[in-house]
């Protein structure tokens, strides 16, 4: 069978040849429908994700849509594994998978599930999410940001803001239910209840000092939840900020 293989890091993945998987008992092998290339396959493919063990030569794709030998769709997620999902076939845990109902649509499956569980992942295990809570989604324009907007509007939150650099993108951030905000404009979302950041970097760090400055009340407990590091891998946070507000800074991710 075919596959995409990375072969070195520093070079593009190949169209290479691959052994046939075999599905011990309680594993099966799916023929590929659709595989998801989001941010998280492209940092594998690169070597440069934090999960990764620099095992070469590597199959990336993390999740995909698949069909079994009784002819369902599955949308699967693999274990960290170098045997990924972009192969012609794909040897998944049938636990790790959900049959889609008739008339899914497998490519929309494949592109949308990993980007849209992020951030359903951050408000249902990560915090405590209640309806009637606030939210501020930071990345808002991109393709994961977008989803959390919808997501956090769909469990419950009173008021969603979500913030873009581009001026541009904010009629498309509204028409989702969001007020949108430029990086220059945190400061009207100060007081909400919490912060879903897919950009890290300086910019969270100057964001998150001019929120915490403007709360009505410092005391109250903001979670602010770092998803994504479009922005950059290290934000420095002044000590004030935390010392002098409720801000409680957790992680959501693989691991």
């Amino acid at each position: 069978m075919k596959a995409v293989v990375v072969t070195a890091f520093d070079r593009s993945p190949q169209y290479l040849d691959r052994p046939e998987p075999r599905a011990p008992e309680g594993s099966m092998v799916v023929d590929l429908v659709a595989a998801g290339l989001h941010p998280r396959v492209r940092s594998q493919a690169t070597g440069t994700h934090y999960t990764s063990t620099d095992e070469l030569p590597l199959v990336p794709g993390i999740d995909g849509v698949g069909r079994d030998s009784d002819g369902r769709l599955r949308y699967f997620v693999l274990p960290d594994t170098a045997s990924g999902a972009m192969s012609e076939r794909v040897l998944i845990d049938p636990r790790r998978s959900v049959v889609l109902p008739d008339g899914a649509d497998p490519y929309a499956v494949a592109a949308g599930m990993n980007p849209a569980m992020s951030s359903w992942v951050a408000v249902r295990r990560r915090i405590t999410f209640t309806p009637g809570a606030s939210a501020l989604v930071i990345g808002a324009a991109g393709n994961a940001g977008r989803l959390a907007v919808q997501v956090v509007r769909h469990l419950g939150a009173s008021v969603v803001y979500g913030m873009s650099r581009d001026p541009a993108t904010h009629a498309a951030i509204a028409d989702l239910g969001a007020i949108p905000l430029s990086f220059s404009d945190a400061v009207r979302a100060a007081d909400v209840d919490v912060v879903l950041d897919y950009v890290w970097g300086e910019q969270t760090s100057e964001t998150m000092t001019a929120l915490v400055s403007a709360r009505k009340d410092r005391g109250r407990r903001l979670d602010w939840v770092a998803i994504g590091s479009v922005g950059g891998p290290s934000a420095s946070i002044p000590s004030e900020v935390l010392r002098a507000s409720g801000l409680a800074i957790v992680g959501s991710g693989q691991g």
